[in-house]
């Protein structure tokens, strides 16, 4: 399983905190962001990482480096200065030699403490080109999003909200066909992941795959606290 982590934007909501760091580097429980999320994912098999990298994407290579350290293969997809947007990102990796056939998509604010395994093998059985996790919110976590249709069907749209009809939430993790990305991105230009998976959608090419846990971010002051008690207990549960 290959995951691409999102790591390239600016962090400016964690802002003081990602004035000399990047946001993959922000330190939760003692270490940076980005240790977390590598070892979470080495502990459900995945052993093929690539960071897409931009602001201070030099400090990402040298804080982490190839992987060793965790048993996996740590890569990186650079933007450099030329900022894209998250499905800007997406699309530039595709084009490259790095990106499998078929790949994970992780936000790089995200910790998503679920079975990935099971979430690649959903993949592999429905004949649709791409999943999104979703999980039933009702906007308790933050803006629904998505509605989880018949036959594992989904609706996104960014922002809805369960006024407008969605009760479930784009989880953070999703898995997208390589061909589906160079065809419905355009090269060399600024994207949102967002509108690519709200388009799919609408044309019924979007399958869901649900999760029971909830997910943790740090993209906000209130997520990040809430991710530093959760690592916090499983330090004290492993003494």
């Amino acid at each position: 399983m290959q995951v691409l982590i999102l790591a390239g934007g600016l962090g400016t909501r964690l802002w003081p905190r990602t004035a000399n760091v990047p946001k993959a580097l922000v330190p939760i429980a003692g270490r940076p962001f980005a240790e977390h999320q590598v070892e979470l994912l080495a502990a459900h098999g995945v052993d093929d990482i690539v960071f897409a990298i931009a602001y201070r994407g030099d400090m990402i290579r040298r804080a982490l480096g190839d992987g060793r350290r965790w048993g996996v293969r740590i890569r990186y997809s650079d933007e450099g200065t030329d900022l894209r947007g998250t499905g800007g990102a997406v699309r530039l990796f595709a084009a490259s030699a790095l990106a499998d056939e078929v790949f994970a998509v992780l936000y790089g604010d995200s910790y998503l403490p679920i079975d990935y395994a099971d979430v690649w093998e959903a993949y592999g059985r429905c004949d649709l080109p791409a999943l999104m996790t979703v999980l039933e919110n009702r906007d308790r976590w933050d803006t629904s999003n998505a509605v989880f249709g018949p036959a594992g069907r989904l609706r996104y749209r960014k922002g809805a909200g369960e006024r407008g009809g969605m009760t479930y939430i784009d989880y953070g993790l999703s898995v997208l066909a390589r061909d589906l990305v160079l065809e419905r991105v355009a090269p060399d230009s600024s994207n949102d992941l967002a509108d690519l998976f709200a388009d799919l959608g609408e044309r019924g090419e979007l399958t869901g795959h649900e999760v029971p846990e909830r997910f943790y971010e740090i993209g906000s002051g209130d997520g990040l606290a809430d991710l530093e008690a959760l690592l916090a207990g499983h330090a004290g549960a492993a003494r």
